[in-house]
């Protein structure tokens, strides 16, 4: 969901108006969205603020299939969105498709009777005409599809670019290669469904692929790059460069994984000032982190100044830690690298035009495979490092070399597009999956 990021030629000019806005015949009173993950909350969120706002009567209630959607709490309190159960936390935290282990425990915690029951909520949900609304990738489609009511999808994890970018020598390269799409056969055909309204992905190039296979799929933007505030790095951390570190969200892994970072930083061949801004949302939590801290021999000190959003600051040698839980939309614009082992964080940080150092670990989410799907589809804005050492020596050169961090930062700024996708996605569902005629059609940007 994005500008395009490469030239589409005259195929993407010719592209005026959504076909599906023909096939508008209902007119739904209430929406129920449906999410497989902490990344697709957070879009899904962004989009239901933008509907929020233009249909502010709408009743919208969501159903989070993996955690608890611990993004929708402020909506929830405000009291314009419900959320309905069943849910529950999963041990794999939602890759269980990266992990047999992952899986093997999802089982015996119960996956099956928990998908189950959220497959039946969805169903009375649709029979009692509500329009559905799914956001990530095939679970939730097929939830919504089979639900037997009319549904809307956005495909947010997976983008054309992950095969065309890059070495193209594995066996998945091939077979996307071979079908002209990373999206398989079986998802084409619910996404052809007469009863889906409206598809979006998250890229035109991706768009293009999946029309080539008959899905009337568009992309009028990217919502993951809405809100960020973009303002100038305050002045008591000028004297310093500034790293942002993004370690992730599901707990043990994210600890481990901020550990690992931290020893990479400890690897630098540097008097330099380091200000490293550690922005993280509800896990892992203050506590965890600035345990890891004083093992690692960091010590507790005074923020420079109360206005930077910091809980806590921690000192060691040159380096000056930060610690702000919710500071990631206001302190990414702040910075000139990201230290990431982490998913949808890490893919908003590059799009604001700042390349990423990435170092994949045991998992189950930030693996070898991961990082390295992610730096194709980042156009290798974020470059993935096979150890501490490396990490410190690519780290070096970006903080030496200013035309590399530019040419880096932009070449994610245009993988991952501009603001307002989400309320363009808005506009969409209001037309096309809820039926409000009222509302002007749509062009594809």
């Amino acid at each position: 969901m994005q500008s395009s990021a490469l030239p589409l030629g005259h195929a993407a000019a010719r592209e005026t108006q959504f076909p599906a806005a023909d096939r508008i015949s209902h007119s739904a009173s209430s929406l129920l969205v449906i999410c497989n993950g902490h990344g697709e909350d957070l879009i899904a969120l962004r989009v239901l603020e933008a509907l929020h706002r233009k249909c502010p009567n709408l009743p919208i209630e969501v159903l989070p299939l993996v955690g608890i959607g611990q993004a929708f709490e402020h909506a929830l309190a405000a009291g314009w969105l419900k959320r309905l159960s069943p849910s529950a936390p999963l041990p794999s935290g939602g890759f269980s498709n990266q992990s047999l282990r992952g899986l093997i425990a999802d089982l015996a915690a119960g996956l099956t009777l928990l998908s189950w029951r959220q497959w039946r909520c969805v169903r009375r949900s649709a029979k009692a005409g509500k329009a559905i609304l799914a956001v990530g990738d095939l679970l939730p489609l097929l939830m919504a599809w089979s639900s037997g009511g009319t549904y809307g999808f956005i495909g947010t994890p997976k983008s054309d670019y992950t095969w065309r970018s890059g070495p193209g020598r594995a066996l998945s390269d091939h077979y996307h290669r071979l079908k002209g799409s990373e999206w398989d056969p079986w998802e084409w055909a619910l996404m052809r469904s007469s009863r889906c309204r409206v598809v979006a992905v998250r890229d035109h190039l991706t768009a293009r692929g999946l029309r080539r296979h008959g899905v009337a799929a568009t992309a009028p933007g990217n919502p993951m790059m809405d809100g960020f505030k973009v303002e100038s790095s305050p002045a008591a951390l000028n004297r310093c460069r500034r790293l942002l570190l993004l370690c992730g969200s599901r707990m043990p892994e994210a600890g481990t994984n901020f550990k690992r970072l931290l020893e990479g930083l400890g690897q630098l061949d540097s008097d330099l000032p380091l200000a490293v801004l550690v922005a993280f949302g509800s896990q892992p939590s203050l506590n965890q982190l600035e345990a890891i801290l004083r093992t690692d021999g960091y010590l507790p000190s005074t923020p420079p100044i109360d206005t930077l959003g910091a809980k806590a600051c921690w000192v060691k040698g040159t380096q000056l830690l930060l610690l702000g839980p919710g500071q990631f939309n206001r302190w990414a614009a702040w910075t000139e690298v990201g230290l990431v082992t982490a998913g949808t964080a890490t893919e908003q940080l590059v799009g604001l035009g700042i390349p990423a150092l990435s170092m994949p670990g045991p998992g189950p989410q930030f693996k070898r495979q991961f990082a390295i799907r992610q730096s194709r589809l980042l156009g290798g804005a974020v470059l993935p490092c096979q150890s501490k050492e490396e990490l410190a020596d690519r780290l070096q050169r970006l903080l030496k070399d200013d035309s590399l961090r530019q040419r880096l930062g932009r070449i994610g700024n245009r993988r991952m597009g501009t603001a307002g996708g989400s309320a363009a996605l808005a506009a969409l569902i209001s037309q096309l999956l809820l039926g409000d005629r009222r509302a002007p059609r749509q062009r594809s940007v």
